[in-house]
Order: C-alpha cells, then structure tokens, then sequence
C-alpha cells in the first residue's frame, strides 16, 4: 500500500502544530525508540532559536549515547573526550566569555569517569550551562551499572541487582553540586510527560538566560528513560521512571538564584 502524502492543497484547512527549528538539522535521530535524549535535544534547540541565539551558542558534547549530538544541533559544537566536556566547556567559555556555552551529557560520564571535571567546573562558578540526562545506566555500552543505577536495579553488570553493600548507593550529584558556591541555579526535571517537556524547557530557557548575569554554573538534570538497557518498551519504561527513578531523583527546583534584597 502506499503512503498517502499531504500535499499543500490536502494541507489547507488544517492547522500547524509544530514546526522544527532550524537550529535542528534534517538528520534523522539515531536514539532508541522511547528514548529521552530526542526530547531533551529538541528542546534544548527550540529554546537556542526562540531566544535567538543560534550564532551565539557553542555546545560540547563527550563521548556516550550523546556522542552525535553535532550530527542534529545545527550550531557550533565541540567534541570532547569521555568525561570531559565541563572542562571543555569552561575553556571554550573563558576564550569566548561573549558566546552561550552549554555541555550535554550523560550520568556514565558526567557522574562517573568525568566526576572530578564536574566538581571543580561547579566549584569555580564556569558560567556555563551543564545539561545532566540521568537514566541509571550505561545506556551506550550495554547497559551495565552506573553511578546513578538505583540500589536493587537490574543491569548487564548487576544481574541480581544493584547491592549497595558492594556497590554502594546511588550518587545523588545534583544534590552535592547544589552545596557548592560555585552553583547558580541547579534543577532536576524530566521529559517522560507533557507538562515534565514543559517544565524542562523552562528551565532550559532559565539556564541560558542566567548566563548574561555572570553569576555562576547552571546545572539541569534531565531524568530520562533507557528502554533498551532497562529491556522494556518506551510506555512501560515511562511508568517504571515515574515509579522508582523519581522516588530517589525528585523533580524540582534545588537550588534559585536569590532574589536581590532577601540575602543569602
């Protein structure tokens, strides 16, 4: 059978609900079905071109499921190696301090390998933006336990689950990193419901937004889903997310800028 296609004519009468951005490119997603990270880069790119802001913003991404995040945000972007893309970052920011700086990775780097790298980028105050995608797993590699894999899950390298006597316990980073000095603004939000995309984008918007103010690191993690490592489909991996990922990762605000006139 053939696909019927919507040609001008058959389109008139009916009204346009989306249209992609030009700060996103015509290649097509290489992510797993269900997963975050096409979400999270579309509305990382919706915001860059309604703030207009697309000659301006240099992204960097590290080695992981992120690698080719160059290959669809049609902006100036910068590989770095695995787990160093906040220090990437922050030396592209410090030689354009004029430009939007932002890293987008995942928790097998930004949590893991490249913990040190995030920890003193915060502690500094780079005014950067860090995009953190959380989904518990090493979602490029096959699955196996991460940083942020929660006590008791079921991975590739923990087939009983994790044992936090062994492993120890999931790293809540976005907590530590909202207790240093160095931290502006630090929220955690998802993309697996509309009103989560909303929210996201939100904040997203705010992280940019801040960085004119020269005030510090804006830090945004992203809980997402991985079906293929978790081994589920996209609709089952939404509502295990909502169940036991939020339970340990709560959505919201950790730390706001303060308002001038109320202090510290």
């Amino acid at each position: 059978m053939e696909t019927e296609v919507l040609t001008p004519e058959v389109q008139e009468g009916f009204d346009c609900v989306y249209n992609k951005p030009d700060t996103l490119t015509d290649t097509r997603f290489h992510y797993c079905p269900g997963c975050g990270h096409g979400v999270a880069h579309r509305l990382l790119m919706e915001v860059i071109a309604e703030l207009g802001i697309q000659e301006e913003t240099i992204g960097v991404a590290p080695v992981g499921c992120s690698v080719f995040a160059y290959h669809y945000m049609n902006i100036d972007m910068q590989e770095a190696a695995h787990g160093r893309a906040s220090a990437v970052a922050t030396g592209v920011k410090r030689v354009l301090p004029d430009k939007y700086v932002f890293s987008y990775q995942g928790d097998g780097d930004l949590a893991a390998i490249g913990t040190a790298e995030t920890i003193h980028t915060v502690n500094r105050g780079e005014n950067i933006l860090m995009i953190f995608i959380n989904n518990g797993i090493y979602g490029m590699t096959g699955g196996q336990m991460a940083p942020t894999t929660l006590a008791n899950m079921v991975t590739s390298t923990s087939p009983y689950g994790r044992s936090t006597e062994w492993a120890g316990f999931p790293l809540k980073i976005t907590e530590m990193l909202a207790m240093l000095p160095g931290a502006y603004y630090v929220t955690r939000q998802a993309v697996h419901t509309p009103n989560s995309v909303r929210k996201a984008k939100k904040a997203i918007k705010l992280g940019f937004e801040y960085q004119k103010l020269k005030r510090g690191t804006c830090f945004i993690e992203i809980v997402s889903n991985c079906p293929s490592g978790w081994k589920m489909n996209p609709v089952d991996s939404n509502k295990w997310l909502e169940a036991n990922m939020l339970t340990m990762y709560p959505l919201g605000d950790i730390k706001v800028p303060v308002k001038e006139g109320q202090g510290e």
